[in-house]
């Protein structure tokens, strides 16, 4: 199926929060490449950045590094996710704006609260401020169980979603107050199906523990699982050891899952490829809002009063 906006085959932009190296990106480049429909373009970080949620540089200047991958025009850059979709858009690297901006494919699922995390979700969210079509894709990597021939059949899962986006853009009726969070079940080779979602508030209870100076923490994933496809401990950089400094690593202690229906996480665990469109952030309940209107006029009038007894 050919998808031609403005003459020509729609450009997608390519980044994610694991890194260049990632097989994650690795495997969606491939298989959008080997599509032979777009016009594939890479900017991502040079070094593996997780859970850096939507940090962007700011005082000091990135440095850019052009990589080959085949098949697309690729860069590697000194920034974050959020870094990276930006200048990806922004015509001082490439030479137009892309028609769509995927972030991922992220090693681990990134649901309910651990959205706020998620450097994957702050790559698409950072293309939607924006104004670009974007998605963020994790495949919910569980070791022992995945291998990384997944992440090639989940960006194969996802290309009728990517096709039936770049229709809607292309016939101008893509709505541009969202973007989209795809997660895709351990088990991709026998999923259930696309399933529309909201995003559910399960999160990883996190906890500390104090360690020796000579620790080495393993990577730490979106999931915040701890989880990790790597064999051997991972690289720890810690300062200057001397008797002024303590070492504390962060741990997992208990899960929070999600009680209603529909929300990400909850149908992800059911084997269902997830799809939850997203804001730009988050509101409060309609609950708190209706607590709020309420409570703060009594506040103002407590402070316009002169006694300041109020309770």
């Amino acid at each position: 199926m050919d998808i031609i906006i403005n003459g020509d085959r729609p450009t997608i932009l390519v980044t994610n929060d694991d890194g260049i190296d990632a097989p994650g990106l690795r495997a969606l480049v491939q298989v959008l490449v080997s599509a032979d429909r777009y016009i594939v373009q890479v900017c991502a970080p040079d070094s593996e950045k997780s859970a850096v949620s939507h940090s962007i540089t700011w005082l000091h200047p990135l440095s850019v590094k052009q990589v080959q991958i085949q098949g697309a025009t690729a860069f590697a850059v000194s920034g974050t996710p959020a870094d990276c979709a930006s200048i990806g858009v922004s015509k001082a690297l490439f030479p137009s704006t892309p028609d769509l901006v995927i972030s991922g494919i992220n090693m681990g699922s990134n649901c309910g609260y651990h959205i706020v995390f998620s450097g994957t979700v702050g790559g698409a969210r950072e293309a939607f401020f924006n104004g670009v079509p974007s998605i963020s894709v994790s495949y919910d990597w569980v070791a022992g169980k995945s291998n990384i021939n997944d992440y090639t059949l989940s960006a194969e899962a996802i290309l009728p979603i990517i096709d039936a986006v770049l229709v809607e853009v292309k016939n101008q009726t893509y709505p541009r107050r969202c973007f989209l969070n795809i997660d895709l079940p351990t088990n991709v080779a026998n999923h259930k199906g696309y399933k529309l979602t909201k995003q559910g508030k399960s999160i990883f209870k996190m906890g500390w523990r104090e360690v020796s100076s000579d620790f080495q923490g393993g990577k730490m994933l979106s999931t915040m699982t701890m989880e990790t496809y790597l064999e051997g401990p991972a690289e720890y950089d810690s300062p200057t050891v001397s008797a002024d400094y303590r070492f504390f690593q962060r741990e997992v202690r208990g899960t929070e899952l999600d009680k209603e229906d529909d929300t990400d996480h909850r149908s992800l665990r059911e084997g269902f490829i997830t799809v939850t469109p997203l804001g730009a952030i988050s509101q409060a309940e309609i609950e708190s809002q209706a607590y709020f209107k309420d409570w703060l006029p009594r506040v103002a009038q407590c402070f316009s009063s002169s006694a300041f007894r109020c309770p």
